[in-house]
């Protein structure tokens, strides 16, 4: 165990530089300036210069490929080393790195520690991403159970017609909808925020229903595939009742390509949630993604990128290790 997870840190090392890198270049083809988000466009220039400077907004994004400055102009050129050490440390690239390794790494704007703001928008998400998680397993488990143990019957009908609306309905029109019918009419939940919590039932059943759709026809095919195998056979003959050969025989082990699908939905709905965040007004991580594109806040936008892919690979590391509980045939080598 000890040496798979070594292995999968060293193989998500580069994969994080990749994205990071990747999500760097990218955010800075943003047009607009965040100069000008700051303190308006109308500021003095020498007070843009002066707080670009400073936040070294100044030095080029990659690779710094301007001539050796005019003060030096006239003396001998400096060393090969030096100048190839200034290409690529004087850029903005090489200053993110240095301020994230020391810690230092600060919101553009309210100048606060980057992932201890994080920290708590994250905490929103997570448990946002769990509860919607609950959802989905509540009612794709057992819905998918039951249409494969009743084949071709109303029941395995009526759950692949619900899958097939559960995936048609996309976020931005099921949470407006839920919010219309259990907020203002019936006053049940909470219209927006996260002052209560009742306020996180109608974001995570907006996205639970989508995921259970998906969750519930794979749950049926593995069950249908597992059904027919000579242990089951073996249960039934056995005495066990119908409903002990479902669900600690046949569902045991279609749970694997169940769980695997959970692994990256999971990762898909911290990354997956900012429509709903932003419908909903919750105070998570997606909200903060967009929050930070509308304000070119370099440095918080990257940290949630950072966040959500190293939490992309903790889940999917987490789900490997679930395939050993679940089925003990299956080995990490």
């Amino acid at each position: 165990m000890k040496d798979y997870l070594l292995r999968r840190v060293l193989l998500a090392a580069p994969l994080l530089w990749v994205v990071f890198t990747a999500v760097f270049l990218l955010v800075h083809m943003i047009p607009g300036d965040p100069v000008d988000f700051m303190i308006g466009e109308n500021a003095a220039l020498q007070r843009k210069t002066e707080l670009r400077h400073s936040l070294h907004l100044d030095l080029p994004i990659l690779i710094n490929l301007r001539p050796w400055t005019e003060e030096h102009a006239g003396d001998d050129p400096p060393p090969l080393m030096e100048r190839l050490q200034r290409t690529l440390t004087e850029t903005q690239y090489a200053w993110f790195f240095r301020d994230l390794h020391a810690g230092e790494l600060r919101s553009l704007h309210s100048r606060i520690p980057v992932f201890a703001h994080l920290r708590v928008k994250f905490a929103y998400t997570l448990a946002l991403a769990a509860t919607a998680l609950l959802v989905a397993l509540l009612v794709a488990v057992p819905l998918g159970t039951l249409a494969a143990w009743k084949q071709y019957s109303w029941l395995d009908s009526g759950s692949m017609l619900a899958a097939l609306i559960g995936i048609s309905m996309p976020n931005f029109w099921l949470g407006p909808l839920l919010i219309l019918a259990f907020s203002i009419e019936l006053g049940w939940f909470p219209v927006s925020g996260a002052e209560h919590p009742s306020s996180l039932v109608l974001p995570a059943v907006t996205l639970g229903l989508g995921m259970s759709a998906i969750l519930t026809r794979i749950t049926r095919s593995s069950v249908l595939d597992t059904i027919g195998e000579d242990y089951i056979r073996t249960a039934r003959g056995k005495g066990l009742s119908e409903w002990r050969v479902l669900s600690r025989h046949a569902l045991r082990t279609a749970l694997i390509p169940v769980v695997t699908i959970l692994g990256l939905q999971f990762g898909s709905l911290l990354a997956g949630s900012i429509i709903t965040e932003e419908i909903f007004a919750w105070p998570g991580l997606g909200r903060e993604v967009i929050n930070a594109i509308r304000t070119r806040d370099f440095p918080v936008l990257q940290g949630c990128v950072l966040l959500i892919a190293l939490t992309y690979v903790a889940v999917n590391t987490a789900t490997d290790i679930l395939y050993t509980l679940i089925n003990p045939r299956v080995r990490l080598d």
